[in-house]
């Protein structure tokens, strides 16, 4: 099995003068957060505001960059989040995919909005 990427845009909503980032994503249900390597978060001119101790895939713990706020778009379907800077590619883990309700479909490689909520996202409280 490989992959799910999915395209999705990211801008920077301090700026909104400034032209989003229409990226590819790597679609990590194994991670909680947006990752954005350094030279997205260059573009989107999003600043740092501390520190983060994240653990990496292999065990390690590192320190990097945590920096926001960002918006993502995925079709009509939007939210708002930090980011981890950090990595060589965008990474969209299960918090902002929570946030605008999207489901992954492993087999078929896609990322699409809730069926049952195909209007508006549903959250759940």
């Amino acid at each position: 099995m490989g992959y799910v990427v999915t395209e999705v845009e990211l801008s920077n909503p301090r700026q909104p003068e400034r032209r989003g980032v229409v990226v590819n994503a790597r679609v990590d249900t194994g991670s909680m957060m947006l990752c954005v390597p350094d030279s997205v978060a260059r573009q989107l001119d999003i600043d740092a505001e501390s520190m983060r101790d994240v653990e990496i895939a292999d065990g390690r713990q590192v320190k990097v960059p945590y920096a926001g706020p960002v918006q993502v778009r995925f079709g009509d379907r939007t939210c708002f989040v930090g980011a981890l800077v950090m990595g060589n590619e965008v990474l969209l883990g299960a918090v902002p995919m929570e946030d605008m309700d999207l489901v992954v479909n492993p087999k078929l490689g896609t990322v699409t909005v809730n069926p049952a909520s195909p209007d508006t996202p549903l959250y759940r409280a």
